[in-house]
């Protein structure tokens, strides 16, 4: 077994554990491998042991990859910053965009989507830590977007997703993520709608998102290892 398919058994475990300790099914948790910066060759170790989705923060890097590994069928998430002119290389190449902010770039979005690709699912990138670093929408500015972009032909609104700000302390994680989860509840019961979807959790904290409501959660360094940073 190799390094990486080892590290996805034992993250794999790590949902499960957390699931039940939530009294939530394991397949109601959906593993997002976070590849960034990665090379092709390690994201294709991944999909050998069995991983199909995928998150990138760099577009051309993620087309360049998706070409690679064309031979595997996988499905691509753009969970990074999106500029209004990387937009229609991210509406033709990916299934998923988890860092909508701003009606514009919905917009262009929904207009750049090829009309034989199924709708392009969607989630708003939240600033639930208010951090003036951070990208994302306030939580109080939910719902007007919600109700704006799930008026757009080829996208389907699915939910929110959330970066917080980076604590070991458990009660503070779970607060922050409970944020996100209430947010998306108040929009649903606001819009009279079904968001189905909370993008939340990543390596270090993921059992604190999946008990308070995750359905996908973003794992990097707990699959690929540590990037490198350059000083």
């Amino acid at each position: 077994m190799t390094s990486i398919a080892a590290n996805l058994q034992a993250v794999r475990a790590r949902i499960t554990a957390a699931c039940i300790a939530a009294g939530r099914a394991t397949e109601s948790v959906q593993l997002l491998a976070v590849s960034k910066t990665w090379p092709a060759a390690l994201v294709r170790e991944a999909a050998a042991a069995g991983q199909r989705a995928f998150g990138e923060n760099y577009v051309q890097e993620a087309v360049a990859k998706a070409a690679e590994l064309r031979d595997f069928a996988l499905e691509w998430h753009f969970i990074g910053p999106l500029q209004s002119n990387k937009s229609r290389l991210v509406a033709e190449n990916f299934s998923w965009v988890h860092s909508v902010e701003r009606l514009k770039i919905a917009e262009r979005l929904a207009a750049q989507r090829p009309a034989d690709l199924p709708p392009l699912q969607v989630c708003l990138q939240v600033n639930i830590s208010g951090e003036a670093s951070k990208s994302g929408c306030a939580p109080e500015q939910c719902i007007d977007l919600a109700a704006a972009i799930g008026k757009l032909p080829g996208l389907r609104l699915r939910g929110l997703m959330a970066i917080p700000e980076p604590t070991a302390d458990g009660a503070r994680q779970r607060r922050q993520f409970a944020l996100l989860r209430q947010t998306q509840e108040a929009i649903n019961r606001g819009l009279g709608i079904s968001l189905d979807t909370l993008s939340m959790g990543m390596s270090d904290d993921l059992e604190a998102a999946i008990m308070e409501g995750a359905t996908i959660v973003r794992i990097g360094t707990a699959i690929f290892g540590k990037r490198e940073t350059t000083t």
